[in-house]
């Protein structure tokens, strides 16, 4: 039993574990931004020039049945629209952090050459 202790404890101290944890409430707060930015800008924007904020209203009758296509055309546009404000958060936030280093380290050839040598040295 306080082997099973023992490992659960090791697991919820684990830095990946609080990694996770931490990095989900970031998102969560992270969506919150998002969705301001959408709702309180962009879908004003989509009202002023299309009359209405989403286009929830638009629907085929099939006889006593409506389809209400306009909620997929709005959940696709609002997806369109998350997907592009992240892409320009993230855009933003590269520049800011400014041009990555690229790794120079030992190439294929020099990994290999070490390994020949390492295996020629075993057998001397």
């Amino acid at each position: 039993m306080k082997s099973w202790i023992q490992e659960f404890k090791d697991f919820v101290n684990r830095g990946n574990l609080v990694e996770l944890a931490i990095a989900f409430v970031l998102a969560a707060a992270f969506g919150l931004v998002i969705k301001a930015i959408v709702e309180g800008v962009i879908m004003p924007i989509i009202a002023a020039i299309f009359g209405q904020p989403n286009f929830d209203g638009i629907t085929i009758d099939i006889g006593d049945s409506k389809i209400l296509i306009g909620v997929a055309i709005t959940a696709i546009v609002n997806f369109l629209i998350i997907a592009a404000v992240c892409f320009l958060i993230i855009k933003a936030y590269n520049a800011m952090k400014g041009p990555v280093a690229e790794d120079d380290g030992p190439t294929e050839i020099d990994l290999l050459m070490e390994i020949r040598d390492e295996l020629r040295s075993r057998t001397s």
